[in-house]
């Protein structure tokens, strides 16, 4: 016969009116969210495999060209916190729409770019636009989906991204191969319309979002206590950080696989990013690994496995390579899904603004590590990228023993004396 306490659960967990696993809302949810975030990263993205085709186009360097990565994630960092903010006052679902939509809108101008500099000016407003997704789309979860089916429903949104990115790269790759980089931009850019529209289709209205104010004090304050917050700073750095090795590694790739000893083609340097398919599962699977290891230990498993997949790396044999972007993929899409997670259940109120922060250091740490990985590159060749990489990884297990060293001491002041 259940207890009294089973019994009191099973009530509160048929009160809760937030979207169930099993249910149609949290598969329509789940479908929509996986198609923006799809769309999200083929967008954000779109220029990173073709860097070395548009450093022959416009006769350019590593350097300059990584910029229409870096300039669009650079843009998102900055926006991200201001249109989370709009999100508090005119709701989640209408703040990814619109910046959706102005998203892919761009992305059907940017084949038409004449130079360099307009390209990059263009990615920045893209770039822009997007930052109004992520954090929307974290707070969103957070309050329509079921505390303990959050990590699972963020985890789809993040695969999203996997395959996004991997899409957008391989179609742009083989599509420049064939008709020119243009032609890759522009085939990306009908793709993310399509997922737009399935967006907007598919999302439910929310039901518990609760109107907030744009009074410029009160979203200082908001902000002042999330970075006051311990756990939300070590957070927000480790995101940054994952994201430097992933941002420097994928930035760089193709100008190492286009030179010898490898010299492949444009469109099998796309096509390399079939590897992402293996983020989508690690991601998808985030939440078990919490729920056996506890979050700093996820952190530890992803920590390590893109460590042994950057040293991998530096073998010249085209498989070995491989087999060590597997590894960095899969390393970071596992840590990044449990950092972002972790943001979402830590932060109590203000969860837009927690999120937005997060996305801020995460896109930082993109741009930062897309540019200092060419310049790694340049300066060092792949090994220099690789150690930049280290350096980042080294960074993630350095926060995160601090994060165990000072829960075991918060634990030890709590401990009653012993009598």
């Amino acid at each position: 016969m259940p207890s009294a306490s089973t019994k009191a659960a099973a009530t509160l967990a048929a009160a809760d009116t937030r979207l169930a696993p099993g249910t149609a809302g949290y598969r329509r949810t789940s479908l929509a969210l996986f198609a923006a975030g799809l769309a999200a990263f083929a967008l954000l993205y779109s220029t990173q495999a073709l860097l070395p085709a548009l450093s022959a186009s416009f006769g350019t360097g590593a350097s300059a060209a990584s910029w229409t990565v870096s300039a669009a994630t650079g843009a998102l960092a900055l926006c991200v916190l201001p249109l989370s903010a709009l999100s508090e006052r005119f709701g989640r679902r209408a703040m990814m729409i619109g910046s959706l939509s102005v998203a892919v809108a761009v992305g059907l101008l940017v084949p038409f770019a004449p130079n360099l500099e307009s390209l990059i000016a263009l990615r920045a407003v893209q770039g822009a636009a997007l930052a109004g997704l992520p954090a929307s789309a974290m707070a969103y979860l957070a309050e329509e989906v079921r505390p303990r089916a959050l990590i699972g429903a963020i985890g789809l949104f993040v695969a999203g991204n996997s395959i996004g990115g991997m899409s957008g790269r391989i179609v742009t790759g083989w599509a420049a191969q064939l008709w020119g980089w243009r032609a890759g931009l522009a085939a990306v850019g009908l793709t993310s319309l399509v997922c737009l529209l399935v967006f907007r289709a598919l999302l439910p209205r929310a039901r518990h979002f609760t109107p907030g104010t744009l009074d410029p004090r009160a979203l200082a304050g908001t902000v002042r206590t999330h970075l006051a917050d311990p756990l939300l700073r070590r957070l927000y750095a480790i995101g940054a950080l994952f994201m430097t090795v992933f941002g420097a590694v994928y930035t760089v790739i193709g100008y190492r696989l286009v030179e010898a000893p490898f010299s492949l083609p444009q469109g099998v340097i796309g096509s390399i990013f079939l590897i992402y398919l293996v983020g989508t599962v690690s991601s998808a699977a985030a939440g078990r690994l919490v729920g056996r290891l506890g979050r700093r230990g996820a952190l530890y498993l992803a920590v390590s496995t893109t460590a042994a997949g950057l040293l991998l790396s530096l073998s010249d044999a085209l498989a070995a390579v491989v087999a060590g972007l597997v590894l960095i993929t899969a390393g970071f899409f596992a840590g990044h899904a449990v950092a972002s997670s972790a943001v979402s259940r830590a932060a109590t109120t203000g969860r837009a603004q927690a999120s937005a922060l997060y996305q801020s250091a995460y896109y930082l740490g993109s741009s930062a590590g897309g540019t200092l990985g060419a310049v790694a590159f340049h300066a060092g060749g792949w090994t220099g990228t690789v150690l930049l990489g280290l350096a980042a990884v080294l960074g993630v297990v350095s926060i995160t023993l601090y994060g165990t060293h000072s829960a075991r001491a918060a634990e030890r002041r709590l401990r009653p004396a012993a009598v």
